[in-house]
């Protein structure tokens, strides 16, 4: 099988690229191809004539978005929609990573794949507006993912442990809950998914939720951290964009394909001696 990655410099698509194995996998960043010009994914497809392509690419900046609408579209939704026109007229199979931002958090239960969209961000328009794009295609698969974070570029713990080594204290928001979700657990999970030829929505997270502080606290503590933390409400975070209060999402569809995400808190010791591999933690 012929695997294009596209976003292979990505958080995700770097550990894609390192996890799949016994494939031919072709990693390709926005020096191979913009995908905002069709023109430029289409020429890429069409030399490397991939079996599937694994859309990573997107514009993750969500308070950023805010200020750039145009291009979260352009990348988000226009982009996916580029990505897909090849993908149809080449008959390959597209895999394309959307996000928890999808909900409004006001949900008591884990978001099913089958409940309404209502994106309170940008962000999550433009990827809600990828996902349409992506579903009007013939062959496609759509994994919606949460709160992602891997040592291949930084993210939520990494930010908490420099802050931890710089600041006295470190705040954290208490009243926003989801699923941290280890990049190398997704990566696999995304390979044996294409394997099986797996088709529609599914939500790929590792189990179990928790809030920001709680997650933060859990890096802290593995890492051997003594730096106090202080909880403070996402309304004191002095971010523009909103953010989901509860975004879990529900495995079920997942576990309907046969398989099962470890817990979060699992994946940080491994997470935690990526980190040291890769000279980013003492």
């Amino acid at each position: 099988m012929r695997v294009l990655v596209i976003g292979a410099t990505g958080l995700l698509g770097s550990d894609l690229v390192e996890e799949w194995k016994g494939d031919e996998v072709i990693p390709a960043s926005s020096k191979d191809a913009d995908i905002r010009d069709v023109a430029q994914v289409r020429k890429l497809v069409s030399s490397s004539r991939p079996d599937w392509i694994i859309l990573t690419a997107a514009y993750t900046d969500v308070d950023a978005s805010e200020r750039n609408p145009d291009l979260a579209f352009a990348i988000n939704r226009d982009g996916a929609k580029n990505v897909a026109v090849a993908s149809r007229e080449f008959g390959v199979k597209l895999c394309y990573l959307s996000t928890d931002y999808l909900y409004d958090g006001r949900s008591e239960h884990p978001y099913e794949i089958s409940d309404p969209l209502h994106p309170l961000n940008i962000y999550g328009q433009s990827k809600a507006a990828g996902e349409f794009a992506v579903a009007d295609t013939d062959d496609w698969l759509i994994v919606r993912t949460s709160w992602l974070f891997g040592a291949a570029r930084s993210s939520f713990p990494e930010a908490i442990l420099r802050a931890a080594d710089t600041q006295p204290e470190v705040s954290v928001v208490f009243d926003q809950i989801g699923s941290p979700t280890y990049t190398r657990d997704l990566a696999k999970t995304l390979c044996q998914l294409a394997r099986q030829d797996a088709r529609g929505i599914l939500n790929v997270t590792n189990a179990g939720c928790c809030s920001r502080f709680e997650f933060a606290k859990e890096i802290l503590e593995r890492a051997g951290r003594k730096t106090p933390l202080r909880p403070i409400p996402a309304a004191d975070a002095g971010r523009l964009a909103k953010r989901p209060a509860y975004s879990v999402l529900s495995p079920d569809a997942l576990l309907a394909q046969g398989i099962a995400m470890r817990p979060w808190q699992e994946t940080l010791a491994p997470y935690l001696a990526d980190l040291r591999r890769r000279g980013k933690l003492r």
